[in-house]
C-alpha cells in the first residue's frame, strides 16, 4: 500500500510547503489566474518536482485552494434574534460576504463540480443549506425548514452570483442586494402564501 508523501517524515516542513502552495494558488486565483501546479510552484518559490509530490494535477491543487471554514461553524451570532426574518438576514449577510470574498476560489470549485464523473468538491456538501436551516429553526414546527432552505439556497450562492454578474450584468454590490432580497422574498412567501 502506498503511503502518501506528506505523511512520511519532516511533517512540519511538509505542512509549510503545502500551505505555501495553497496560499500561492489562492493569490493566483484572486488575480484571475486558474493556476497549474507549475504556476503555484513558481509563485511559492518551490520546485516543480516537489510541488507535484503534494498535488499531482491542477484539480487536486484547486480542490485544496477551497476557502477554509469549519463544517460545524454556523453563521449566526450567539445572541441571534428569535425572528426568522432577522435571523435569515444575518445568515445571508455572512454568506454573501463569504461568497464575494472568496469568489475566484468558489468559481474554480464550481467549474470542478461540473466535471462529469469527478468526485464532488467541498462546494457540493450542503453547508449553506445547514446554515439557512439554522436561521429558519424557529419555524420548524410550522414549515418544512429543509425544503425552504433548499429553495432559498437555489437563489443564492456562487451559482446565482455568477449568473447575476456574468449574464445579468449587475455589479457585485447590486448582485449582493438581489441575493439577499431573493432569500427574504422566498421566506416571506412561505410565511404568508396568500400574499404571494
Amino acid at each position: 500500500m502506498d503511503v502518501p508523501y506528506e505523511s512520511t517524515g519532516r511533517s512540519r516542513q511538509k505542512g509549510r510547503t503545502r500551505a505555501a502552495l495553497v496560499a500561492a494558488a489562492h493569490e493566483l486565483l484572486a488575480n484571475g489566474v486558474s493556476p497549474t501546479v507549475e504556476d503555484a510552484a513558481e509563485a511559492a518559490g518551490i520546485s516543480r518536482t516537489t510541488s507535484y509530490r503534494y498535488f499531482p494535477n491542477q484539480r487536486e491543487l484547486l480542490l485544496a485552494a477551497y476557502p477554509e471554514i469549519q463544517d460545524d461553524a454556523g453563521l449566526l451570532p450567539a445572541d441571534a434574534p428569535a425572528d426568522p426574518v432577522a435571523r435569515l438576514d444575518l445568515v445571508m449577510r455572512a454568506f454573501i460576504e463569504f461568497t464575494l470574498r472568496w469568489e475566484p476560489q468558489l468559481r474554480a470549485q464550481l467549474r470542478l463540480s461540473l466535471e462529469p464523473g469527478a468526485p464532488q468538491p467541498v462546494l457540493r456538501r450542503g453547508r449553506a443549506i445547514r446554515w439557512i436551516e439554522e436561521a429558519l429553526a424557529p419555524l420548524a414546527d410550522t414549515l418544512d425548514v429543509h425544503a425552504l432552505a433548499v429553495a432559498i439556497r437555489s437563489a443564492t450562492g456562487i451559482e446565482s452570483l455568477v449568473w447575476l454578474t456574468d449574464i445579468g450584468g449587475l455589479d457585485r454590490a447590486r448582485a449582493a442586494e438581489v441575493l439577499a432580497g431573493s432569500a427574504r422574498a422566498i421566506l416571506r412567501a412561505a410565511l404568508d402564501p396568500a400574499a404571494s
